[in-house]
């Protein structure tokens, strides 16, 4: 595998920021690996991190780039601060930037696929939410995404917090029940388009302090005609899950043969 830190300038935020980037590169003779790539352009995984993380965290706490080594799949880690994904009232178009300007980009730095059925999101907490509403919001670009531990029901965490000042800093004073910043209500959307739906994969552990959201999410998407697949049991917040976990999910993949 190739591993790569890219600093570059995005236009939408008006700021230098990173993305983390492991490519697919074809091996023999590296000691304790077997490393896989297909000719052509890669399919890819969008790699999201959590509330206090940055575009690092994944391969400084879990082992991603030996589990993907094996799988001909190019990894695109971006850097997205605080912003839930979102294009915040108080801050930068983070939506903007995740959704259209850094595909854009990491495709005109790197031999990645543009086709829908190549691309695939995931994350954790905070990317979690921006996974799921990557591949609602966007299905015509992605063919399946996966939760982790995510923060999925933004509306009823926002009331039960009381509007936190960083909800506040994100969503202004809006009400987001039915907005598309809303998972449960973009569910009801997509269940209702014509045209081809992602695949959608939902963990978390019954000991997370997310675990109601994630309960209010499986509840609404049970009620919905997409493919769906929930998997739960023992586990916190915590980094011990996600590596485990991380695994599961790429063997979800509906990776082309």
């Amino acid at each position: 595998m190739a591993l790569m830190t890219c600093r570059f300038f995005s236009e939408v935020l008006g700021l230098s920021t990173s993305m983390t980037v492991i490519l697919p590169q074809q091996t023999t003779s590296q000691i304790g690996m077997t490393n896989h790539a297909k000719s052509g352009l890669h399919p890819t995984l969008f790699l999201l991190h959590g509330l206090s993380d940055d575009d690092s965290i994944w391969l400084r706490r879990t082992s991603i780039e030996r589990y993907v080594a094996e799988m001909g799949i190019a990894v695109v880690m971006p850097q997205v601060h605080r912003s839930f994904y979102t294009d915040m009232e108080y801050g930068g178009k983070y939506w903007t930037f995740i959704s259209k300007e850094l595909p854009a980009i990491a495709r005109s730095f790197f031999p990645l696929s543009h086709a829908r059925e190549d691309n695939f999101v995931a994350g954790l907490s905070m990317g979690g939410y921006g996974a799921f509403k990557l591949a609602l919001r966007c299905p015509e670009s992605f063919a399946a995404a996966a939760s982790l531990s995510g923060a999925l029901d933004m509306a009823g965490h926002i009331e039960r917090n009381e509007a936190l000042f960083e909800h506040q800093l994100v969503y202004g004073e809006r009400d987001i029940t039915g907005t598309d910043n809303d998972l449960l209500w973009l569910l009801q959307e997509v269940d209702r388009m014509e045209g081809p739906k992602p695949l959608l994969y939902q963990c978390c552990g019954t000991e997370d302090f997310l675990y109601q959201d994630n309960q209010a999410f499986r509840k609404a998407c049970e009620g919905t005609s997409l493919d769906f697949t929930y998997q739960e049991g023992p586990g916190g917040h915590d980094w011990g899950y996600w590596d485990t976990h991380i695994q599961d999910v790429l063997k979800w993949l509906p990776l082309k043969a």
